[in-house]
């Protein structure tokens, strides 16, 4: 599957080393404003090369619409739109033409199709979440009429973790540092702690809060379409992910349904919930409360040093990896976690528009 989102759909093409990425989005309604300076700048937050942190791979990613946008207005038709491939070293891997690099997708790809792409990793390297970041910069200007703001943050790198509710932070501090940890205190310890894996020629790995505001009452569905179903399963599907949980997640099974409930309140007119364990959503369907959840990242299986594994023979082998890597994917994955829960939410909002006649 290649496309993502019921009505507001989806659908991406490209290979890492390819001609480029693009997409093809279906179902935005007409007449949407489209900021194009706004999609750059989400394009921006998650380009390589943007700090000592991650890969030096130099990338304009400049995004080119194809279709469905005239005089600055969406027309209701499909938005086509490329981001070509500028600065691929596809030399870089040559050595892993007949090898499998371990916790990567080469083996399972061959496995899959009996033909993979080694350059990169092809359609599965995370150069396909540029489309990904288009999408939901669109569908973020869609929601903006509600208006909804999605705010996604460094909440861990290995060991090291804010340890404080969202509630007690400075959401408009995210990109005031190249880790985008709204604490500044943990993100310089962070970046020490990204620095040393990257001198190491290792990687480490970490988890992503996110937390969105302005979604009514009423999103979602009953069944097979719940709210927070559809974004777990739009978080796993971004590379690398290892895990998801919203609300008090893994932490409230610590607690009695007594202290877990959330009591509802009425607060001039305005229902309210005393606690938010629900995060946002209950049975499926968006209360009105804030919504949240964490995305764990695992360390980037991509290593600048020797490891064992099997050629396409079977035969044992080692690699020394070589290119342009990022120590730690966190920095530039909170756009994307933000795209994806956009194009969730997008989604959803069309469908609550269909739910009552």
């Amino acid at each position: 599957m290649n496309s993502f989102g019921n009505i507001f759909r989806i659908t991406t093409f490209g290979e890492s080393h390819g001609v480029g990425i693009g997409g093809v989005i279906d179902g935005c309604p007409a007449g949407l404003c489209i900021d194009m300076k706004k999609i750059q700048s989400e394009l921006d937050r998650r380009k390589p090369g943007q700090s000592k942190i991650t890969t030096q791979r130099k990338e304009s990613d400049s995004v080119e619409f194809l279709s469905g946008i005239f005089d600055g207005k969406t027309t209701g038709t499909p938005i086509g739109f490329l981001v070509k491939n500028n600065d691929q070293h596809s030399s870089d891997y040559d050595n892993l033409k007949n090898v499998f690099r371990p916790s990567h997708a080469d083996y399972t790809y061959f496995q899959k199709y009996g033909v993979r792409d080694h350059r990169g990793g092809g359609r599965s390297s995370a150069r396909e979440t540029i489309a990904r970041v288009v999408g939901g910069a669109i569908a973020r200007q869609l929601l903006e009429s509600i208006p909804v703001s999605i705010h996604a943050f460094v909440n861990s790198v290995g060991e090291i973790e804010i340890g404080k509710p969202y509630q007690e932070l400075d959401l408009s501090k995210i990109e005031e540092n190249i880790v985008r940890c709204p604490d500044p205190g943990t993100a310089e310890r962070m970046i020490e702690r990204i620095e040393e894996a990257g001198r190491n020629h290792d990687t480490v790995g970490g988890t992503i809060a996110c937390v969105i505001k302005g979604v009514p009452a009423g999103w979602g569905a009953p069944v097979f379409n719940k709210l927070h179903a559809d974004i777990g399963f739009a978080m796993l599907g971004i590379n690398a992910v290892k895990g998801f949980e919203y609300g008090s997640g893994f932490e409230g099974t610590r607690l009695y349904g007594s202290q877990h409930n959330d009591a509802f309140i009425n607060e001039n007119g305005v229902v309210k919930t005393v606690t938010n364990h629900s995060g946002g959503i209950q049975g499926g369907i968006s209360n009105g409360q804030d919504i949240y959840f964490k995305v764990a990242f695992k360390p980037i299986a991509t290593l600048l040093r020797e490891q064992r594994t099997i050629d396409v023979e079977l035969n044992e082998a080692t690699i020394n990896l070589k290119g342009r890597h990022d120590p730690c994917v966190l920095p530039r994955a909170v756009p994307i976690v933000e795209s994806m829960a956009a194009l969730v939410l997008a989604d959803h909002y069309l469908m609550s528009r269909l739910s009552r006649l």
